[in-house]
């Protein structure tokens, strides 16, 4: 894991306290993007949903669904960001 996010994995960080700790993480990697309803729906009601998408973003994620999001809607995400930065 890179320097950059060391304590994502120590208690108390925003992923202890995810709706989608113990879920089975296929959920969150269906084999198609347009079949991640189930997992968008528990990152919905997820109370860390914003700091798990910045993760996402900011690691360059590429596969699953994290903070609500595809991997291609973080791609367009992250473009749109450019284009108004």
């Amino acid at each position: 894991m890179p320097a950059v996010f060391p304590t994502l994995t120590t208690p108390g960080t925003w992923r202890s306290l995810a709706r989608c700790r113990g879920v089975d993480p296929g959920v969150f990697h269906p084999v198609n993007e347009d079949d991640a309803d189930d997992a968008k729906a528990i990152c919905a009601l997820c109370p860390v949903l914003e700091a798990c998408r910045e993760y996402a973003v900011a690691a360059r994620e590429k596969d699953g669904v994290w903070g609500g999001l595809t991997a291609r809607e973080r791609r367009r995400l992250i473009r749109q960001r450019r284009r108004t930065a």
